[in-house]
């Protein structure tokens, strides 16, 4: 049985959420999450911080076979970070940080109609799951040259209605007062119950290489002394 911390329980209540609400909420989940998931005020010291919707967003799984090899792409990828330091440093991390990112799968775009299709109807079951979201906590944050942060997280990760606790590692970039975050990591088809397709045109391999990369600016909330 998958045990989670108290602080996940909040995160792990949201990708349940998202997994069974349509796409009415993507476009209001920042308003969930600071209502909800970050409470009504931060505590001195802590930073919170949201995906830039006006800045650059990708998200891209990669598929590669013996005979093929094929992508799919969305920007549509939004969520909030709750750090428990007022700027990201080798302390931040912990029960009193967290996360929260999900993507709207109904978006990807395979570059081929059928396909889209194919996957998102046959195989995401997009209608009944419209997102993929992972929530937790920072586990560890190592400072590189540059500027940069190589962060560990460990958490929920939500698909097809199947939760999985995974630990996910992300490079992060100072970038005016936010972070440039690139993330790259696997996802096994066969973890979250979704069939791997067959298909002429979608032959996809059980391993997809997910791809994450966008902007974290200051999320504007409500401090509590």
């Amino acid at each position: 049985m998958l045990r989670t911390t108290d602080v996940q329980e909040r995160p792990d209540a949201l990708i349940s959420l998202s997994c069974q609400l349509g796409s009415r909420i993507v476009h209001a989940i920042s308003l969930v999450l600071v209502g909800i998931f970050l409470g009504a005020a931060v505590l001195s010291g802590q930073q919170a911080y949201q995906v830039a919707l006006e800045s650059d967003r990708l998200v891209r799984f990669t598929s590669r076979t013996v005979i093929d090899e094929f992508e799919g792409t969305t920007e549509r990828v939004d969520g909030l970070v709750l750090l428990n330091t007022e700027e990201l440093t080798d302390r931040t991390g912990g029960a009193e940080s967290e996360i929260y990112f999900e993507v709207d799968l109904a978006s990807l775009d395979t570059g081929i109609g059928m396909r889209d299709r194919q996957m998102r109807d046959s195989y995401l079951e997009v209608e009944q799951y419209p997102y993929a979201a992972f929530g937790g906590t920072i586990e560890q944050v190592v400072s590189l040259p540059g500027a940069m942060f190589r962060v560990t997280t460990r958490g929920i990760l939500g698909i097809h209605g199947i939760k999985q606790e995974r630990a996910l590692t992300c490079d992060l970039a100072t970038v005016n007062e936010g972070y440039h975050v690139n993330c790259s990591f696997p996802v096994f088809l066969s973890d979250h119950d979704i069939e791997i397709p067959k298909l002429m045109f979608l032959k996809l391999n059980n391993e997809i290489r997910m791809e994450l990369d966008f902007i974290l600016e200051p999320a504007e909330l409500d401090s509590k002394n």
